[in-house]
């Protein structure tokens, strides 16, 4: 079937807001995992994951750093203007760069407040020794470009999103950061800066979880995809054809794009940590596929649009097309590939890297829903009822799920 024919409808269910987890709880490991195993489910707790783990299976963590991307101003009249900032535009080169720019840039962004705010006036906001100047410049689709400046200007702009903005929680949440979330909506082992949603699946893992890993045997390996806010919308259209999907900026090491070939050559199962980390590993592969269709293409068409999954043509193994990546990136002498993807893993997509997945309870009607049912089929709906039989706790600071549809310990 055509993705883009999927009714959305099929993909809903009544989450009542009683079940929605607005706070963490004290400890990250001490949350619920319900583990689907060949159809069949148990129950148990991050702390113990290791023990449903296969042995010599490799995890994927997505190490990208949640930033503070919402900046409140107030206008001279007092109504208040919110910039949450998505994404930098293309020509700046990725989202590293973006990030370590300093003294002023331009951010795609979305306006809380957009009609108080016309094109061309200025915003000023004064945070200590800070002084950070915003100006609209033009509208993009639901999105607006803006002019951020600041002094001192030596400042990244990382550091001044640090120093000035807010914790982006889930606007499900309804309530403002507190202290607490500074640390809580992030992983143990964020790095790179660049996202405005956490990877959340990453929440639960404690030194202690990474530790009875490594114990087991089990490896771990680390991409890079700077979360968009788009990624928790629901679908707004019909079917999946009329939905857009959002385009993401992903960083993997060439070390990791080579643990992972072995993994696969060496038949050891590949779980993603988190729906970000497998669209980031089966991004890989069709970029792999697009260097095994043209050896010569350059950095500029090496991206993954939103359908390229269903219309690549080409049927290579998993070795096969990550070996080509590799290949390319060591003829132009690179540490690794930057790059954007747009892909969209739906009822139907064949998974060619990942085996299995670790994640979070999802809204209805989500990209992240469906990313679900095409790894588990139908099951979703088992999964999902039997989460809200026993009372799991859903969405970002909610509990888990380990999905192993193939595989045994």
């Amino acid at each position: 079937m055509d993705p883009r024919n999927i009714s959305i409808s099929d993909y809903t269910y009544t989450l009542p807001d009683s079940f929605i987890a607005l706070y963490p709880l004290a400890d990250r490991d001490a949350s619920r995992l319900l583990v689907y195993r060949n159809g069949k489910m148990s129950e148990t707790i991050y702390r113990n994951i290791a023990e449903e783990l296969p042995s010599g299976s490799t995890l994927v963590f997505n190490d990208t750093r949640v930033v503070e991307a919402r900046i409140v101003f107030q206008k001279p009249s007092g109504g208040k203007v919110e910039i949450f900032c998505l994404e930098p535009p293309p020509e700046y080169g990725g989202m590293a760069a973006a990030m370590a720019r300093t003294g002023e840039v331009r951010w795609k962004c979305l306006i809380g407040g957009a009609s108080k705010w016309k094109p061309g006036q200025l915003l000023t906001k004064i945070a200590g020794d800070i002084v950070v100047e915003a100006r609209y410049l033009e509208k993009q689709g639901d999105a607006f470009l803006i002019g951020l400046s600041w002094h001192p200007a030596e400042l990244s702009f990382a550091a001044l999103l640090h120093r000035t903005g807010l914790v982006p929680l889930p606007p499900y949440m309804h309530r403002l950061p507190d202290a607490a979330d500074s640390s809580r909506y992030q992983t143990i082992y964020a790095e790179h800066e660049g996202s405005v949603a956490a990877p959340t699946a990453g929440l639960h893992f404690t030194g202690v979880v990474l530790s009875s890993l490594q114990e087991k045997g089990i490896g771990r390996l680390f991409v890079t995809l700077h979360v968009g806010a788009a990624t928790f919308l629901p679908v707004k259209s019909q079917t999946l054809g009329g939905h857009p999907m959002h385009t993401e900026y992903i960083s993997v090491t060439r070390e990791a794009i080579e643990a992972l070939r072995t993994a696969r050559a060496g038949g050891n199962p590949v779980i993603a940590v988190g729906t970000t980390s497998a669209r980031t590993i089966e991004s890989l592969y069709w970029l792999g596929l697009k260097v095994l269709a043209a050896p010569r293409i350059s950095l500029s068409g090496l991206i993954i649009e939103q359908w390229d999954a269903y219309e690549i043509a080409g049927n290579a193994s998993a070795e096969s097309a990550l070996s080509a990546l590799l290949e390319w990136i060591k003829a132009r002498e690179l540490s690794g590939l930057v790059t954007t993807t747009q892909l969209l893993i739906t009822p139907g997509y064949r998974w060619r890297v990942a085996d299995g997945l670790i994640t979070n309870f999802h809204q209805p009607e989500s990209t992240l829903l469906l990313l679900v049912a095409s790894l588990i089929g139908e099951d979703w709906r088992k999964l999902y009822d039997h989460a809200l039989a026993r009372g799991f706790r859903f969405l970002s600071y909610g509990d888990g799920c380990l999905l192993l549809p193939k595989l045994v310990t």
